[in-house]
């Protein structure tokens, strides 16, 4: 008797391949809990007058933001929260991050901590830091 031949066993073999990678990627991705913690993006740039920093925070609330400066630390932190009526709604995978998050940065010297100026656009946080005016640090001393 002849052996029989399956013409698609290969093109299956390469399917349940690719599907266990498929599986493997899937676990990787962690489903996204309370405690998640997550870094936004952000874009920074500058002029001869301030630093502009940019923060992508889409979804975030205005009131779930918090900026401060402590010890010449700018901290941008906060939180995304899922919203419950979605859960209902059929998804089986969620990639999108919910949970904390927090940003830090070392201000540079010539920034002025005091006058720093921040509004939400368009789900991205737009930071203003004025450099401050150069003051020439040179005392005359009078020789005697």
């Amino acid at each position: 008797m002849l052996p029989m031949i399956d013409p698609f066993k290969e093109l299956r073999d390469i399917e349940k391949r690719i599907s266990s990678m498929l599986d493997l990627e899937r676990a990787a991705v962690p489903a996204p809990t309370k405690e998640t913690v997550w870094a936004p993006a952000v874009n920074e740039k500058e002029d001869e007058k301030a630093y502009y920093v940019e923060v992508d925070l889409p979804g975030v609330k205005k009131e779930d933001i918090k900026v401060e400066v402590k010890d010449n630390v700018l901290s941008i932190s906060g939180e995304r929260k899922f919203k419950k009526e979605e859960k209902d709604k059929g998804y089986i995978r969620t990639e999108s991050f919910f949970g904390k998050f927090e940003r830090r940065f070392t201000l540079p010297n010539d920034a002025d901590a005091e006058k720093i100026e921040a509004k939400v656009e368009d789900g991205v946080l737009h930071l203003t830091i004025p450099k401050v005016e150069e003051k020439e640090n040179v005392k005359k001393i009078e020789v005697k």
